[in-house]
């Protein structure tokens, strides 16, 4: 855990760019996909944001305070504090922007930049009960005057009407080719477009999963023995640094293990390893960093860092469960705050994502027969033999 020797604090990143090439009827924004763990960006002296946790996916619009010749200053905190996940673990709390950062030029009327960091596309299979046929439910979120959006999904094509923001869309689709894990993990993918131009694009998979208690995970309606590993996303002399290199080397990993399945602990991983995770057919757990020790100050972050990952990761047919916390009872046991809690992120999660079940990882010590164990949808135990 780096002995808690490394520097925790703020530090400063600024750029002096010119504004990128646009016009009137468009908008200039960043993009960043991980900034640990406090941000705050300020274009040319006015604060545009402030966002908090370390591990999703945000985006400002920088267009209300873009010059022709700009500084653009990030204030990036890792430093303790009571607000804001993860405070207490045994794994270095790096800082800074570690993942990739994107300059974006939109028309005005596009597909929402500013929903929880998400890609603007949400997709849900509905699934036949004989698995042959499924719906095809296509979700869009827009910010501007666009009147329809345009869904295609291989050769087919459908129209819908932009209300309150949003438009929505069903295809059929016959003859299902299933998203089956290691054995055959096939992908489809929905594209929208705005007739001004603005276009997004997301891959997803058709499959059933269950779980059952006396037999554990089913796919597709066959049983699936899970086995693999827990994955961080650091590296000795790159921190959380990772380039797409050693995304792919510890994918390499896992499957030369033969693993059919990932836990991704203990936050939100960038979206290029739960890509890959889709491509091959690993069955993945996500979770947010709410780990260790329970602040009651900081109930409204977990809720924003779950709405994040659950908004940002739901298409990705290999997440299974959303993990609400692990081992959060180690430092003050089973409290009617921390349970409180809890429940607030069960019930965000049913809301925001009715296809997949809720999990907590608990301490091994923790009474089996503690009504807190029941409270997610599938109950687990982190278990140290030695």
């Amino acid at each position: 855990d780096g002995g808690n020797d490394y520097y925790r604090g703020t530090c400063l990143y600024t750029k002096a760019f010119a504004a990128p090439a646009h016009s009137d009827s468009e908008e200039v924004w960043l993009e960043f996909e991980g900034v640990a763990m406090t941000a705050v960006v300020t274009l040319n002296g006015h604060e545009l944001t402030r966002h908090e946790g370390g591990y999703a996916t945000f985006r400002v619009n920088l267009t209300p305070a873009l010059a022709a010749q700009n500084t653009l200053t990030v204030a990036v905190d890792n430093g303790k504090n009571r607000t804001v996940y993860l405070q207490k673990a045994d794994f270095t709390f790096y800082g800074g922007i570690y993942r990739p950062v994107h300059l974006l030029v939109v028309p005005k009327a596009h597909f929402a930049l500013d929903y929880h960091g998400a890609p603007g596309l949400r997709i849900t299979p509905v699934l036949s009960a004989d698995l042959k046929t499924a719906e095809i439910h296509a979700e869009a979120w827009v910010t501007g005057t666009a009147q329809s959006v345009q869904f295609t999904l291989g050769e087919e094509t459908l129209s819908a009407p932009v209300t309150d923001g949003k438009a929505e869309g069903t295809f059929k689709l016959e003859n299902v080719h299933l998203w089956d894990g290691v054995a055959d993990p096939y992908l489809y993918s929905v594209a929208a477009s705005l007739p001004g131009g603005d276009a997004v694009a997301v891959h997803f998979g058709c499959r059933k999963i269950d779980f059952k208690p006396d037999t554990g995970f089913w796919l597709n309606g066959r049983n699936v023995r899970l086995v693999g590993a827990a994955r961080h996303q650091d590296r000795a002399g790159l921190g959380n640094a990772l380039t797409a290199a050693e995304h792919e080397e510890d994918m390499q990993i896992l499957r030369d293990m033969g693993a059919n399945t990932v836990r991704l602990a203990h936050y939100q991983h960038a979206q290029y390893f739960y890509d890959l995770c889709d491509k091959y057919g690993l069955v993945a757990w996500a979770e947010i960093p709410y780990i260790t020790e329970h602040m009651p100050e900081a109930t409204a972050n977990t809720l924003s860092q779950m709405e994040e990952l659950v908004l940002q990761n739901y298409n990705h047919p290999s997440i299974i469960c959303w993990g609400l916390s692990n081992e959060i009872t180690v430092t003050t046991g089973v409290t009617e705050n921390l349970t409180a809690n809890h429940r607030l992120l069960n019930d965000l999660c049913h809301r925001l994502d009715a296809t997949r079940p809720t999990t907590m990882a608990h301490a091994f010590m923790l009474d089996p027969n503690d009504p807190f164990v029941q409270l997610p949808d599938i109950c687990s135990y982190n278990l140290y033999y030695g």
